[in-house]
């Protein structure tokens, strides 16, 4: 479980092109998830949504949820599938450059060698897309690690990576594969001819190398993936892949000698999408849509200079990004045939110019950053023609839209005796619309949601304080915070099925209709802990997270006033332990508690509270192999995920008994 401690100050030699953390992010709201964690985990998402109020757009993980689901937020304060966080690997965007969510098979946890998720708005170095917050993972610099698990309901999952030195220089390479039937979201009753597993085959490689040079260490590294999954419904299904190439060039600063980081990176990516409508009785689906290609890119580049001198740390840099797709559909389907296709897109891009700086004084550490950035939304476009006439149905070209925006972050930190330490932060931030926002309407089941080129960026600002304390055999720390998300993105009802609307065309009995529009402000006050102690050879932890997240001035959607985010819960907690059961045995048992969400914007449709326990049962032969036995929902409770308008509920997946090898050098 990851913990809320100090980043490491002191510059780290590493062997990979990247600077050090920078000092200023001690002053905020810091977890980190070390490789431990993350070997423990199957997907890397279930490693970092450990921390309570981290978490997917749904309470599924990456295992089983849709890829346009997977974006991930901070916090709890108002989930999307587009994801409020960005995510950055040794500095490179994750998200998708056109729909901004995560594909987490892309990663193997072994793969990675820590993480550190930083709450709040990510201004400063940081920018465009950190709107709750950062997830910076850092890829492995040494070493590696095998592992082959076999699960239930046929899961296979097998990974391996590691670095070879050559000379001065390294490559470091790795694989991973998984393949399972998966299992079906609807269960019991309720279950019909119209639903199926949730089946997936993922593949994904990577190789990097690290060579010095005159100038710095200079990493080179390409990356694929492929991500095959069936959404638990006849007909409906799902196919991801892309790739990514970065060049980085770095130098850590050292005495009064600057550092410096030049790095530029291109992102592809293609999406397949097919949708179904579901009978009244779940008897059959009809084919609704199929989103046949969605091909994307993303291009960006960054630079930063960063200086020690004295007491004093301060950072200059520049970054920016462009992202450009379409999507390429198929839909209405009449008498067993599509009878429109749409072609829908643009291109997207932001650019700004930033300061951070930290100075560190006895006990105290100050610490604040400005960013300047303008972004723009042009060359929209959405046609939509008949298959059966080739006739015209649909030809909008939205006008390009432009914008200048500021943000900023501030904080202190006091270090008390008996090592309590007491912070304090206030900062802002935005995330711009993606492309699949403006562009894209989508539906699931018999629910359809508009697209809206209109959008303006959603900007945030936030107060916190917190205090901790570091001992000897145990640390923690709670933190208050208050967030103001104002222009908030949401998908807002607007029609209730069935019938006929303007540009979404039929809604059926049991769908409604949605559309994309900036609400007036989501604002969030809450409360969030960590804490671990080492009790006689046993690793306590335990987590929680609070936070009451409300629409407020609604604007253009005064229905929602008062109400809560889809999906946002308010209660969520962890506790577990790690207990040496003989010289070489250990178990690991996690409890995770989630309260009610709501599936929709109205807070009408209800995911009741859930609770899971898993537990691990790891035996070390040797100080480099492993064997182990994993439940995953060990009491094979019913978690809900979702529920339709006529009260059906999906669920996650029952228990999953997994067993496998590893071994580690």
């Amino acid at each position: 479980m990851p913990l809320d401690i100090p980043p490491p100050v002191d510059a780290v030699v590493v062997t990979a092109a990247r600077l050090p953390a920078p000092l200023a992010d001690a002053a905020f709201s810091i977890a980190r998830v070390d490789g431990e964690d993350l070997a423990r985990a199957s997907r890397v998402d279930e490693a970092i949504t450990a921390t309570p109020g981290v978490s997917l757009f749904r309470r599924t993980s990456s295992l089983s949820a849709n890829p346009t689901t997977q974006g991930v937020s901070l916090r709890g304060i108002a989930p999307s599938g587009a994801g409020r966080a960005l995510v950055l690997l040794d500095g490179v965007p994750l998200n998708d450059p056109f729909g901004g969510w995560v594909i987490w098979s892309q990663l193997a946890p072994s793969a990675v060698s820590g993480a550190d998720i930083v709450r709040g708005a990510g201004a400063g170095p940081y920018g465009a897309g950190a709107l709750t917050g950062v997830i910076s993972l850092r890829e492995r610099d040494a070493g590696g690690a095998f592992e082959l698990a076999r699960a239930q309901r046929g899961e296979v999952d097998a990974s391996g990576d590691g670095v070879v030195k050559l000379g001065q220089a390294q490559v470091y390479g790795a694989l991973s594969f998984q393949d399972s039937d998966g299992y079906t979201p609807v269960r019991g009753p309720a279950r019909g001819a119209a639903d199926t597993k949730t089946s997936l085959t993922t593949r994904s490689a990577s190789v990097r190398v690290d060579a010095p040079t005159g100038l710095g260490t200079l990493s080179v590294r390409a990356s694929t993936f492929d991500d095959k999954r069936g959404a638990g419904l006849a007909g409906a299904n799902a196919n991801a892949s892309g790739d990514i190439l970065s060049a980085t060039l770095a130098q850590a600063p050292r005495g009064r000698r600057p550092g410096w980081r030049l790095q530029v990176w291109r992102q592809a990516s293609d999406l397949f999408n097919s949708s179904v409508a579901v009978a009244a009785n779940r008897a059959s689906t009809t084919p609704a849509n199929s989103q046949d290609r969605t091909p994307a890119v993303g291009e960006g580049a960054n630079l930063a200079i960063r200086l020690q001198s004295g007491a004093l740390q301060w950072e200059v840099g520049a970054d920016a990004r462009r992202n450009k797709g379409e999507e390429r559909e198929r839909f209405r389907y009449l008498n067993g045939a599509y009878n429109s296709q749409r072609t829908a897109g643009g291109e997207t891009s932001v650019a700004g110019v930033y300061v951070d700086g930290a100075w560190q004084a006895g006990t105290w550490l100050v610490a604040g950053g400005l960013r300047a950035d303008h972004w723009e939304s042009r060359g929209g476009y959405r046609v939509e023609r008949s298959l059966i006439t080739g006739a015209l149905l649909l030809n909008e070209t939205p006008a390009d839209r432009q914008g200048d925006l500021m943000s900023f972050r501030l904080g202190a930190r006091k270090t008390l005796e008996g090592g309590a330490t007491l912070r304090a932060a206030a900062y802002s931030g935005f995330r711009p619309p993606t492309l699949n926002e403006l562009h894209r309407p989508f539906r699931v089941g018999n629910d359809v949601t508009e697209s809206n080129p209109n959008l303006k960026p959603e900007a945030l600002k936030g107060l916190e304080l917190g205090f901790g304390r570091d001992g000897a055999t145990g640390r923690g720390e709670v933190t208050v915070f208050w967030n103001r998300i104002e222009d908030a993105i949401a998908n807002v009802t607007i029609g209730v099925g069935p019938g006929t609307f303007p540009r979404a065309g039929f809604i059926p009995a049991g769908g409604v209709l949605r559309q994309r529009l900036n609400i007036s402000a989501i604002e969030a006050v809450g409360v969030e802990g960590q804490a671990r102690r080492e009790v006689a050879g046993v690793v306590l932890r335990a987590a929680f997270a609070v936070t009451d997240a409300r629409v407020v001035g609604a604007g253009l959607a005064p229905q929602l006033e008062g109400k809560r985010p889809a999906q946002a819960p308010i209660w969520s907690a962890t506790a577990g332990l790690t207990a040496p059961l003989a010289a070489k045995l250990s178990l690991d048992l996690d409890v995770t508690y989630e309260g009610k969400r709501f599936e929709d914007d109205l807070n009408s449709r209800v995911l009741s509270p859930a609770a899971k326990i898993d537990a691990r049962l790891e035996w070390r032969p040797t100080p480099h192999a492993r064997i182990y036995l994993a439940a995953d929902n060990l009491l094979d409770k019913n978690v809900e995920v979702s529920r339709t308008v006529d009260g059906i509920a999906g669920l996650d997946a029952p228990r999953t008994v997994r067993m496998g090898i590893g071994y580690s050098y």
